[in-house]
């Protein structure tokens, strides 16, 4: 190094540039020398050594990182982008499919959902059953199936009754002759065998309302809307059973159930024809909302299933289905008036008569026309209220209005005018009372009837004849809504 040294100091003297390009090329060459020093640098050390760098070496690196920033932002510029084309893309197929959803209005279009993938799902947990599922049984149908599978054995009931129509006076004078009106009731009724027998609700065939009695015609409609004459073969007021027939064969009939098996809380399903049949085949479901409820139907005390599901006029005599697909019940009235003292307005109270106590008296009415073993006293009676006692100076009780002739009553010497204050040592006051205590024993059975008779009480044993009594001769209901059988 000691010669480039010198060789500088040489070069600073001037004398060889001197020489060989004289003054000018001597300044020129001083010229470029600085301009090299000014572009380098010589640094030094101890050792009288030095390093030389050169400038473009530093240019060249920062060219370098810029392109790897300025690549780095054109991949970051890419990627956001790509994904806000994948955006796009989504929104604009979702807007494509409602716009041309409500445009064509085409149904079976339907609208692309997106899935938020960033969400984690949860595969463990089940979605919670349906109120139908909680209140199905385990072996339970599904309710179209059940449908499909009722509604031949289903019918609508039509009956044309007539009743006579007191005009003691029209424009033309005194009239004494009553007139004959008709009018037409319609009801719903099942298919239990068959060879066409039917069951309906009593009330459906035998009016006591307009005192009209049995309906002189009656008719059934079918769910393939052929429409056929039926016979009434027997009806039964205390319970609302009727059955009628039908010259048809080869009829699916209902399947029956056990009504023992119900449960609060369970499905029912109720089919019928509410308003008449324009609304033929109504479908309507619901729960059993209590179990033997004793009801007053038309003044008797019945046991009946409580429902929510919606039977309205109409409706009387079709069925109550379960889960399964099975009669339960028989649709029999409906409370939707006011009921209890405070005239509240209340819905979603129906009852149906549970098929079990139906089976045997349905039996009974298409093998014998009357309900067996049914105990009867033979009389007819009214009620003396608290009022009536102190103005007759009587006991409260039941008064006997009259005894039929060879009567279970007339054999064990009941009188009229005697009241009936006590049966098997239970104290009574109405007729509903003697004859729910009279209706736990058969016939056959003998009871003590205490009776008060001219001031004194007299108890007297009464055996109970069996109620024989056909429909035949029940044409004429009750004149008197105040008097009682008993």
């Amino acid at each position: 190094m000691s010669d480039n040294y010198n060789d500088r100091e040489h070069l600073s003297s001037g004398s060889t540039s001197s020489d060989i390009f004289g003054s000018n090329s001597s300044d020129k060459t001083e010229n470029s020398f600085d301009y090299r020093l000014s572009n380098s640098e010589a640094q030094f050390d101890s050792g009288s050594s030095y390093a030389f760098t050169s400038e473009n070496t530093s240019k060249s690196s920062k060219r370098k990182v810029n392109i790897i920033l300025r690549s780095a932002v054109a991949v970051l510029a890419v990627a956001v982008l790509c994904a806000c084309g994948v955006k796009v893309y989504k929104f604009l197929s979702v807007t494509k499919d409602e716009l041309v959803a409500e445009y064509t209005g085409d149904p079976s279009r339907t609208v692309t959902k997106i899935v938020d993938e960033e969400k984690p799902k949860d595969t463990d947990k089940k979605p919670l059953p349906s109120l139908i599922e909680l209140a199905s049984r385990s072996d339970a149908k599904p309710l179209p199936d059940i449908v499909d599978s009722i509604m031949p054995s289903v019918v609508g009931v039509a009956s044309t009754f007539e009743y006579e129509q007191e005009q003691p006076f029209s424009i033309w004078g005194w009239n004494p002759q009553p007139q004959t009106q008709q009018f037409r009731a319609t009801g719903t009724g099942f298919i239990i065998t068959e060879d066409g027998y039917i069951v309906t609700n009593s009330h459906v065939v035998y009016d006591e309302e307009y005192k009209a009695g049995k309906a002189a015609e009656v008719s059934v409609l079918f769910s393939d809307e052929s429409e056929h004459e039926a016979s009434i073969i027997a009806f039964d007021p205390d319970t609302d059973i009727a059955v009628l027939k039908v010259n048809e064969k080869g009829l699916k009939p209902a399947v029956l159930g056990d009504s023992d098996d119900l449960r609060v809380g369970e499905l029912v399903i109720a089919v019928g024809n509410p308003l008449g049949f324009d609304l033929f085949g109504t479908v309507t479901s619901g729960i059993v909302s209590a179990l033997n409820r004793k009801i007053d139907i038309n003044a008797r005390k019945m046991n009946l299933i409580q429902t929510d599901a919606a039977i309205n006029s109409g409706n009387s005599g079709g069925p109550l289905l379960n889960s399964c697909g099975q009669v339960i019940g028989i649709n029999s009235a409906k409370m939707s008036t006011s009921y209890s003292s405070n005239l509240a307005s209340v819905e979603g109270l129906c009852f149906a008569i549970p098929i079990k106590e139906a089976k045997a008296i349905i039996d009974d009415l298409i093998n014998y026309k009357y309900v067996t073993g049914r105990p009867r006293i033979g009389i007819t009676t009214n009620d003396i209220s608290e009022a009536q006692s102190r103005y007759w100076n009587i006991p409260v009780g039941v008064y006997v209005r009259t005894v039929q002739e060879g009567s279970a009553a007339d054999l064990a010497g009941i009188e009229i005018g005697d009241v009936i204050i006590d049966i098997e040592g239970e104290a009574v006051s109405t007729a509903q009372e003697l004859n729910e205590i009279r209706d736990k024993y058969k016939a056959g059975d003998t009871v003590t009837i205490t009776v008060s008779r001219n001031g004194r009480d007299i108890k007297i044993k009464v055996t109970l004849q069996e109620v024989k009594y056909v429909s035949e001769d029940m044409k004429d209901p009750k004149s008197d809504p105040n008097t009682s059988e008993n």
